[in-house]
């Protein structure tokens, strides 16, 4: 079944955002080989970026200005929220337009994340009403959700995303990929990462969040990315990258937190706020939960 037809029964104007994404996505693909090179520029976080980074925003900005069903637009690549005039519909969207783009040079996957609001994008991530990524490796792979189960999609031969897995339900696999460095952990986390180990679990850390979360998704287990010393506040963005993927995890079964709460019910402040990030399966998540209450 194609992405189109099992999009079938969606509304129209999430169907065609949808779609557009995924057509945009196979221009993105395309990109690589000549895009390797970091920019002379930087990113509001002061990341210095990749031509490809800037590419792939640029990319995908001009089509959803086009499509006239977005109205708002915020991306990690940009510094404000975006607002296209010329827009009829009322669409939010939130991207990262390039996850892990630093790992290009050595051809490990990366992916673009999206998330779907009606209305306002500075909104908790459980008003979206859609969440997507695409996966750019050895298979470019689109799994999205509209609140109706979570289903993967293949870009087949012919150019087309074909379904590959339908409804899929995280497991129970005893794989974490941890970010930041041991000796910088909290102290409920160090605990948690101590159970962990203690109950066999086995590190699977590419550095690729998008990535990473799709192996956890798909495998069971727990990704986090926490507060830890000098950085309480964590490191990913709660807009761009924890809401849309906690989203997707948390349709097919799973659960996402900041360690103490569950990251959809946090009201963004700021497109650029960042927070400590867990996703994964629901013992995992009430599992850290517990030990910071406990510290």
């Amino acid at each position: 079944m194609r992405l189109e037809e099992h999009l079938a029964g969606c509304e129209s104007d999430l169907k065609e955002l949808v779609l557009r994404i995924g057509e945009v996505s196979k221009t993105i693909s395309k990109g690589f080989a000549s895009r390797q090179s970091h920019s002379d520029t930087h990113n509001v976080y002061g990341e210095q970026q990749m031509a490809l980074d800037k590419w792939a925003d640029e990319v995908l900005i001009a089509d959803l200005r086009d499509s006239g069903i977005v109205r708002h637009l915020a991306s990690e690549e940009q510094p404000d929220i975006i607002e296209f005039e010329n827009a009829t519909g009322n669409l939010g969207v939130v991207l990262d337009p390039l996850d892990g783009s630093s790992l290009i040079g050595v051809n490990l996957a990366v992916g673009t994340i999206v998330g779907i609001y009606r209305g306002n994008v500075l909104a908790p991530g459980r008003e979206m009403v859609s969440a997507m990524y695409v996966l750019y490796g050895p298979l470019t792979t689109l799994t999205y959700t509209v609140k109706k189960g979570v289903h993967e999609f293949v870009l087949d031969d012919d150019g087309q995303f074909v379904l590959q897995e339908e409804n899929i339900r995280i497991s129970d696999g005893k794989i974490y990929a941890p970010g930041a460095l041991r000796k910088n952990y909290l102290e409920g986390h160090l605990k948690w990462i101590e159970a962990l180990e203690a109950e066999g679990y086995k590190i699977r850390f590419s550095g690729s969040f998008v990535a990473d979360v799709h192996q956890i998704l798909h495998k069971g287990g727990v990704f986090t990315y926490p507060g830890f010393v000098g950085k309480e506040q964590g490191k990913l963005r709660l807009l761009f990258e924890a809401n849309p993927m906690g989203f997707i995890v948390t349709e097919a079964g799973g659960a996402t937190s900041n360690g103490k709460v569950d990251l959809l019910s946090i009201q963004p402040n700021a497109v650029s706020q960042r927070v400590p990030i867990y996703i994964g399966g629901k013992k995992e998540i009430e599992m850290i939960e517990k030990l910071n209450s406990e510290v």
